[in-house]
């Protein structure tokens, strides 16, 4: 009937135990998250894009939904539009190959994308970012260490970013929660731009009524006719008193000494001793003799 000859059996052997649930593959698992598709679950296809929650899409399966209005799945349903989605700038892995294409882990083939800036693969291994401002994808430890020297611009392509900008890609529950946040961080921004710039709108429209408004009255006021006892195309001349005292200038006698065509014999102020010295003087016309200047006694 058996159990004969010795044996011995163990508890394993006669009481059932009730099994396991199998567990995943942690592996096999990362592998499909950073290779497929989240909407479609089909390999990934470029252009790629993120959602703001870092998952991967193929762009095109992502617009092709939203055209045919199909109901997004539960992690996807966030996305409603391609305002909610960013393009990935992602770098090709040169040692990617075709014979990595087929199936495997990761851990014994090459990624396709690595961080352009230190060489890491994007495989899963190592946390991966990417900026919702321009979509350029690097490892976190490579954005980490060059943080300190040039914070706020991207390393690749020069664009400033700030903190809700940063998207973990594949990451945890814990940056899923984060990502919300950051979300509701960008949006709350992008209402109070738009405020502030239709205020400013605002602005430049009353400043611009007011000077129009301002330009219509002086130009009202400086159109109406001058009339006087029934003349209104008659313009009144006044006389310009900077000239006028210019002629009286003219008059006084000082200025006319300065005349080629003045004498002081004519001069009626000035005495009879003083025009004797000047050879206008009567007394010199008359003298028979040479003057006193060109006096030459040879000769006179």
């Amino acid at each position: 009937m058996g159990c004969d000859g010795g044996t011995i059996p163990r508890r394993d052997e006669l009481v059932r135990v009730k099994q396991k649930p199998e567990q995943k593959d942690k592996d096999a698992e990362r592998e499909f998250r950073w290779l497929h598709c989240a909407l479609t679950q089909q390999r990934l296809q470029e252009p790629i894009a993120m959602c703001t929650m870092g998952r991967l899409y193929s762009k095109q399966s992502v617009i092709e939904r939203l055209l045919e209005k199909l109901e997004m799945p539960e992690t996807s349903a966030h996305v409603r539009s391609l305002k909610d989605i960013k393009t990935l700038q992602l770098t090709p892995n040169p040692a990617f190959t075709d014979e990595d294409k087929s199936e495997g882990l990761l851990d014994t083939r090459h990624a396709p994308y690595i961080c352009k800036l230190i060489g890491l693969e994007m495989s899963g291994k190592f946390r991966f970012v990417a900026l919702w401002t321009c979509g350029c994808v690097m490892s976190e430890r490579a954005l980490k260490q060059i943080k300190g020297s040039m914070a706020s611009v991207c390393p690749l392509c020069q664009v400033p970013y700030s903190v809700e900008d940063v998207i973990v890609l594949n990451g945890n529950d814990e940056d899923l929660e984060l990502m919300k946040v950051k979300c509701e961080m960008r949006a709350a921004k992008r209402k109070s731009a738009k405020k502030d710039k239709k205020d400013a709108k605002k602005t430049e429209a009353c400043v611009k009524s007011e000077t129009t408004d301002a330009a219509a009255s002086t130009s009202s006021k400086t159109d109406k006719p001058s009339t006087s006892n029934g003349n209104a195309n008659k313009l009144k001349i006044v006389a310009n008193p900077k000239r006028l005292g210019a002629v009286n200038a003219m008059q006084d006698p000082e200025l006319k000494r300065l005349k080629t065509d003045f004498s002081v014999a004519k001069d009626p102020k000035a005495s009879d001793v003083y025009k004797s010295l000047f050879t206008s003087h009567k007394t010199d016309k008359e003298q028979e003799r040479a003057h006193w200047i060109t006096y030459n006694p040879f000769y006179n």
